[in-house]
């Protein structure tokens, strides 16, 4: 599969994910069956909320993100040598899910029908598809900086606005020198060609 390309099926259940020091990570992860849960401002707001706190816990670079009504993607750096990607996807994914599963309970939603699981034993309802989604390691810098340009170019690829730096749930507009956006981007992206030494 090339690098930028993404799979038209839901994510797969099992990913392997290669901590290695120095590697950063082209993350992307979907909704429920792909259905656009994300398309609200409340809940890409709980998101960025999440990935947020993430980045404070788990000490890594954001470098580009992008929140689309139904998928993720991230480009991060972790810094730390403990830093496991599959628990800065679960402090990214548990808490959105729950609070989107909450207010939905709450609201007696007819939506909640759509994200119920077939099991015989207790209703059991999913926000994210099943698994990690998908994980890329990252090692040189051209890559790198291709796949910033194809995170930004998500909306402007699906028409949701005319230039990706409009768009502003994503990190277009920060890299494009727009103040005011969600999550700042870490400028420690590197021009070089390797990141690890």
């Amino acid at each position: 599969m090339d690098a930028l390309s993404l799979p038209s099926h839901p994510a797969r259940k099992r990913v392997r994910h290669f901590d290695l020091p120095g590697d950063a990570h082209f993350l992307t992860f979907s909704c429920f069956h792909r259905l656009p849960l994300l398309s609200k401002d409340r809940t890409r707001t709980w998101l960025v909320e999440a990935i947020v706190k993430a980045r404070a816990k788990w000490t890594f670079d954001l470098w580009a993100w992008v929140i689309m009504p139904e998928h993720v993607h991230l480009l991060i750096h972790p810094r730390g040598v403990d830093t496991r990607i599959s628990g800065i996807l679960a402090d990214i994914k548990r808490p959105v899910g729950q609070r989107a599963m909450a207010y939905l309970i709450e609201r007696k939603s007819p939506f909640l029908k759509q994200l119920t699981v077939p099991r015989t034993d207790r209703v059991y309802r999913r926000f994210w598809q099943a698994g990690p989604g998908q994980d890329r390691n990252v090692y040189d810098a051209e890559t790198a900086h291709r796949i910033v340009t194809y995170i930004h170019n998500n909306p402007l690829r699906r028409g949701l606005v005319g230039k990706a730096e409009d768009w502003l749930w994503s990190s277009a507009g920060d890299w494009a020198g727009v103040a005011g956006r969600y999550i700042q981007v870490d400028r420690s992206l590197p021009a070089v060609v390797e990141f690890a030494s």
